[in-house]
């Protein structure tokens, strides 16, 4: 029983050191990230899956208009033949009666194998037309996945490092607060102020705390949620190697502002004209579909009859027949059906250009937006860098005062929620900065 325990135990921690060993560790700067993110987000791998299928789908098209070879094997049981009539005089017997018979062998057996080809059809040559376009929109809106998977990284990468420079702040506006209640507090059980000046600090204290506890649980799931969008477990071990402040001076250039914008190049026009494309082969369909056809057939086969089974007997006779076929098929008249069927996909052809037209329109302004947004954000960095400046010197010469007595707590705890703020505006024109300029590369780039 001891043995029993014993070697139960040794299986369990086997088995926990096997799963952690399982557990992988990560370590991406953000061009790592995106790298890594193209090759194993769950979108980007089953976009890749859409192009292999659309590559089994264009050879299946292919392989209609090829050769087909088909064979053929059959037996039958007729443990009771069908009885038929016929006048008895035929088999000279009296007129006018009917005598029974039956026709056929109780046993028959027969093997044939069959070659088709197609040799002529239009509908065949738009379809091989239409299967190119087919993959040629899985591999565009593969890129278009690749694209808003690097965005989305770039998101969610800022997202984490906004969390951490908050927690940092957040920590050390906390401790250089707990120092200051205490020594206030110290103050105050010598008389030398009143109890207020120490209850505002520790409300401020309070709000700082209590956003410190949310900032940390925020760090978690934004690390959780790009985690997911690298395609890795969550439970694996994850190291973001890159500094806010250098993304946001790296991402910092008006000069790429500049760079021309040609629509053309955008994934999602590419889309929308490959859209106009596959309207116009639908429409070249429906007209292929008023010219003939035309298929050739051979077969060729043996068949055996015989009341007995005796078809595997190597005296058993076969009887071998073959053919050779043409089958030509001549629309000549549909009642206008084929007229109303052309008419319907050259309106929808108008259509899929209109929204091309429209897809057109609306990337120029997108783009506009997105140039707009960037500079904004860069100025807006700007500003709130200063600001953040001006906020510090502000909340010293506050912290000063108070000290001395010369300032009151309500004059310190503002200054001190006008420097909280300024930072956190700071960071957040920091990831702004380095999101918008994903933005505007998303719609700029080839």
């Amino acid at each position: 029983m001891k043995k029993t325990i014993l070697i139960t135990l040794l299986l369990f921690v086997g088995l926990l050191n096997a799963q952690e060993k399982t557990r992988q560790s990560y370590s991406f700067s953000l061009q790592q990230a995106i790298d890594h993110a193209i090759k194993n987000n769950y979108q980007a791998i089953n976009s890749g899956r859409d192009i292999e299928i659309a590559e089994k789908k264009k050879w299946e098209t292919t392989a209609m208009g090829l050769p087909q070879i088909n064979g053929n094997a059959s037996y039958q049981n007729n443990f009771k033949l069908q009885t038929s009539v016929i006048p008895a005089e035929f088999l000279g017997g009296t007129p006018g009666e009917f005598a029974e018979v039956t026709f056929g062998t109780k046993h028959n057996a027969a093997a044939s194998l069959g070659l088709t080809q197609l040799l002529f059809d239009g509908s065949y040559i738009v379809a091989l037309q239409a299967s190119k376009t087919y993959l040629e929109f899985y591999k565009n809106y593969k890129k278009k996945t690749d694209t808003d998977i690097k965005e989305m990284i770039i998101n969610s990468y800022g997202s984490v490092l906004l969390a951490n420079e908050n927690a940092l702040n957040l920590q050390k506006n906390k401790t250089i607060l707990e120092k200051t209640v205490f020594e206030t507090n110290e103050t105050f059980k010598n008389g030398l102020i009143e109890e207020e000046n120490v209850e505002q600090l520790k409300i401020t204290l309070a709000g700082i705390t209590s956003n410190l506890d949310y900032n940390n649980r925020l760090k978690e799931i934004s690390l959780n949620m790009l985690k997911i969008n690298l395609g890795i477990d969550i439970k694996d071990e994850l190291i973001i190697t890159d500094q806010l402040d250098n993304l946001a001076i790296s991402n910092m250039d008006l000069a790429f502002t500049n760079n021309d914008f040609d629509v053309k190049n955008n994934i999602n026009y590419l889309i929308s004209d490959n859209f106009v494309q596959q309207r116009s082969l639908e429409l070249k369909l429906e007209r292929s579909k008023a010219l003939p056809s035309l298929g050739a057939a051979v077969n060729f086969g043996y068949n055996t009859f015989g009341n007995t089974f005796t078809f595997l007997q190597s005296n058993n006779r076969w009887f071998n027949y073959s053919n050779l076929g043409l089958n030509l098929n001549i629309p000549i008249f549909s009642s206008l059906e084929r007229s109303a069927r052309t008419q319907q996909a050259k309106i929808e052809l108008e259509k899929a250009k209109t929204l091309l037209t429209q897809s057109e329109e609306q990337l120029k302004l997108q783009f506009q937006i997105a140039k707009s947004d960037y500079e904004f954000r860069i100025e807006q960095y700007n500003s709130a860098k200063e600001s953040l400046k001006l906020a510090e010197r502000i909340e010293n010469k506050q912290r000063i005062k108070f000290k001395e007595g010369l300032s009151s707590s309500f004059d310190f705890t503002e200054a001190q929620r006008q420097l909280y703020a300024s930072q956190q505006s700071f960071l957040q024109t920091m990831v702004d900065v380095i999101n918008k300029k994903a933005a505007l590369e998303k719609i700029i780039t080839k």
